[in-house]
């Protein structure tokens, strides 16, 4: 579920629509939280389908392989938050704990932007960067990303607990105390790169 003071807004002909913020969402705040209204498809679920139905699903989905409690589903979000645009300069970070984090203050009228390329995409796609040079996100792109996104992702948590958390009683339970911990600078923050080594590992021989 996407955070309450969000609103679908028009980004330009080439983007199109994007998601902004209404009200200051502040640093360490949970911007999007997985929750049951979320769809979660197996693959082999999506290879069954029409091939129209299957390329949308890939297109508009990411794969669950960076979160902890990866079950190698393909993820399609139900609401607002499949706005959510990619930007090589995003003001969200993602955890390995089925939620992404403000990584700065995002201001209102501010889109609200992902780094597409911790998603595990299903193809590959280019972008228009700021300076308007074009970049690509590709598959296993978090090789090139994952430390500069856990060192985001460690520093928003510093602020997990000084904010208000709109989201937080849709987390699961099980997450609560290690997200607390790693708040109070107790435990570190478990790491992407190696959530999605174990899970791609994991999944490759199951399906091997």
């Amino acid at each position: 579920m996407i955070h309450p003071h969000t609103q679908l807004g028009f980004v330009n002909e080439e983007i199109g629509y994007g998601l902004f913020a209404t009200q200051l969402i502040p640093k360490g705040t949970i911007v999007w939280v997985l929750d049951d209204l979320d769809l979660k498809l197996k693959k082999s679920y999506i290879d069954s389908l029409e091939e129209i139905l299957k390329e949308r699903v890939l297109a508009y989905s990411f794969r669950d392989t960076a979160f902890i409690d990866s079950q190698d589903r393909y993820i399609i979000c139900w609401d607002a938050s499949q706005f959510m645009n990619h930007s090589s300069e995003a003001n969200c970070v993602p955890t390995p704990y089925e939620l992404t984090l403000a990584s700065k203050d995002i201001y209102p009228g501010e889109e609200i932007t992902d780094d597409y390329r911790w998603f595990d995409v299903n193809y590959s796609f280019d972008y228009s960067s700021k300076d308007g040079t074009i970049g690509k996100v590709k598959a296993d792109d978090i090789f090139d990303c994952y430390q500069d996104l856990e060192r985001q992702a460690e520093e928003a948590f510093r602020y997990f607990n000084r904010v208000e958390q709109p989201l937080k009683s849709l987390v699961k339970q099980k997450y609560l105390d290690k997200l607390n911990a790693i708040a109070e600078g107790k435990e570190p923050m478990d790491s992407l790169i190696e959530c999605y080594q174990k899970n791609s590992k994991k999944f490759s021989r199951a399906t091997n």
